[in-house]
């Protein structure tokens, strides 16, 4: 199978406290939807790219686990996990995503609290996500003027 690659742009106009931005998404889901800095910094309505990486992650660790239980035999009738990015100011200036938190909750009959936090781990530890914030990617800037 060949690698795979999904893509979205952001725009930025303006000075970084009066400017906004606009994210577009190539499938479309995401279209001009923007953001500023008070939605990444303070607590206005609108999302931020913290939120962003919050939501692929919750997606992500959802569909893994559920591909994890059911290899294992287990048939979830629900998975749902909720993801906090931690975005935290650094002594030097600067911002830095400090953490992320999995909080999931899943509905599959039959199984108990014990093996289903044992399939979780395993979940977490096969989630492209999760390795991709854990490992640090590799990143690749092409940059230019115009």
């Amino acid at each position: 199978m060949a690698d795979i690659e999904r893509t979205a742009e952001a725009t930025w106009t303006g000075d970084l406290r009066g400017g906004q931005g606009q994210i577009s998404s190539a499938s479309g889901v995401l279209h001009g939807v923007p953001y500023s800095f008070a939605t990444r910094f303070e607590q206005a309505r609108g999302t931020n790219p913290e939120e962003l990486i919050a939501a692929a992650h919750a997606a992500c660790y959802s569909m893994a686990l559920t591909a994890t239980l059911v290899r294992q035999r287990h048939q979830p009738q629900r998975v749902q996990t909720r993801a906090v990015c931690t975005l935290a100011p650094q002594p030097g200036g600067g911002f830095k995503i400090t953490g992320m938190r999995l909080e999931t909750r899943a509905q599959v009959p039959g199984l108990d609290e014990t093996t289903l936090r044992e399939i979780a781990q395993q979940a977490e530890a096969a989630c492209p996500v999760s390795n991709a914030l854990r490992s640090g990617v590799p990143i690749e800037l092409h940059a230019s003027l115009g």
